[in-house]
């Protein structure tokens, strides 16, 4: 029969305080460690299955287990329960375990309905890390239920209460018992004892889907035996991610072969898609791939960059087109043609030439107006017509790095007009005034 409180072991090293819980194999107490004055937890199996024909196979597998788990706790894994000593007290085998304080996720449950995802996903991703070094230790832990997983004020998740020595049977327990707790084991688990790292794979998975949704998944024996359909868990909590619940899913497919076959696999399908930053462009490169759409395209750049007015080249247009309008205004008909056919020439010769040509063309051009016309104001007149030019051409240049060339001419026509009217006005006041 179980001990009940009060009792004394070891020699009074431990002081039994309340049963903790009991199942098909084995019995869990509430211990205080005298000498350190630390509350310990003490497992052992049922006493009742020392009539079992299997039951030194399964004391066998007890301390096996039990020495492994021990070794484990070496390496101080802050998601697994510590294991202190394993004793004999009498005839009953007894593994001593630190006290976990805290609740279990089916009390947390319990008392908060479902779980946050964001809450409780990072728990079961410790959990997850510490049964990755148990399958590296040879073991499987195989009860990863809600009971067997303590949730500390600090955030923190820790593995309780392996289920060792389940591999032997003991044909004085019923096969519902053994599946621990109904709706967290696969099939394959219950039906053949197997160990394979997919049963822990399953069983944490359900243990999610417990946690996100407040219900209890649908029993593997009843989706294997009765066709029975596994309800997702976004249908019942909507706002769980797409992630989480194909993760889930995934985790608890009826057949092992088609979960992931390894914890570190289904951990994988937890995490978030990490973002991807930008690639970094130095500022430099930017204004080289901008300048070389604006340098071939001779139009309006892609991005809006600030457009610069060659103001003192316009102001040279204006000056220069006004003196022309002033001498135009003093001219005959005839000296007029000869002034335009001055300054065609030199613009001609800017275009077609470059500036050696243009120099030759309006000297030629000024010596024939001065034969022909005979007047000094002709070869003046033309001159300035020609040099006009050439600052507007200039000008044009200067303009076209910010304008297109339809702009260009709509600026330069505007500009020389005003001018040339400006020349005119200015005639008009000057001689009517006296």
């Amino acid at each position: 029969m179980p001990w009940t409180p009060g009792q004394r072991l070891q020699g009074g090293k431990y002081v039994i305080e309340e049963v903790l819980g009991q199942g098909g194999f084995g019995i869990t107490y509430k211990a205080l460690h005298v000498e350190l004055n630390q509350t310990v937890v003490i497992k052992t199996p049922n006493e009742y299955l020392s009539h079992d024909p299997e039951y030194d196979k399964y004391i066998e597998r007890f301390i096996k287990e039990a020495h492994i788990l021990a070794s484990l706790s070496q390496h101080s894994h802050p998601h697994i329960v510590g294991v202190i000593e394993l004793f004999k007290e009498g005839a009953i085998h007894c593994l001593v375990m630190d006290f976990v304080p805290g609740e279990n996720l089916f009390e947390a449950v319990r008392r908060r309905k479902a779980l946050p995802e964001a809450k409780i996903v990072p728990c079961i991703r410790q959990i997850g890390e510490a049964l990755i070094m148990v399958h590296e230790a040879g073991l499987v832990h195989r009860d990863a239920h809600p009971g067997n997983i303590m949730l500390q004020s600090d955030g923190k998740a820790v593995l309780i209460d392996f289920g060792i020595a389940k591999k032997v049977l003991p044909s004085t327990v019923s096969s519902t018992s053994i599946a621990g707790n109904d709706g967290f084991a696969p099939y394959e688990q219950m039906s053949s004892g197997s160990r394979e790292p997919t049963v822990d794979i399953y069983c944490l998975a359900a243990t999610l889907y417990y946690a996100v949704t407040g219900q209890r998944p649908t029993t593997s024996l009843a989706r294997k035996l009765n066709k029975a359909s596994l309800t997702p868990p976004k249908q019942i909590v909507p706002s769980i991610s797409n992630r989480l619940n194909k993760a889930i899913l995934k985790g608890m497919a009826l057949e092992a072969k088609n979960r992931p076959q390894s914890m570190q696999a289904w951990l994988a399908m937890l995490e978030a898609p990490k973002a991807v930053p930008p690639p970094l462009v130095e500022p430099v490169h930017k204004t080289e791939v901008v300048r070389r759409q604006f340098d071939e395209s001779k139009s309006k750049p892609a991005t809006k960059s600030p457009r610069i007015i060659a103001w003192g080249w316009l102001v040279g247009v204006l000056l220069n087109y006004t003196f022309i309008g002033y001498l135009l205004a003093t001219l005959n008909p005839l000296q007029i043609v000869w002034v335009v056919a001055v300054a065609g020439a030199g613009a001609v010769a800017v275009a077609v030439a470059g500036a050696v040509a243009w120099a030759v063309a309006v000297a030629w051009a000024v010596a024939w107006a001065v034969a022909v016309a005979g007047a000094v104001a002709v070869a003046v007149g033309g001159a300035v017509a020609a040099v006009g030019g050439a600052v507007a051409a200039v000008a044009g240049k200067e303009l076209e790095k910010s304008f297109s060339k339809v702009d260009t001419f709509l600026i330069l026509a505007s500009t020389s007009s005003l001018g040339l009217g400006l020349g005119w006005f200015g005639h008009w006041i000057f001689y009517t005034g006296s």
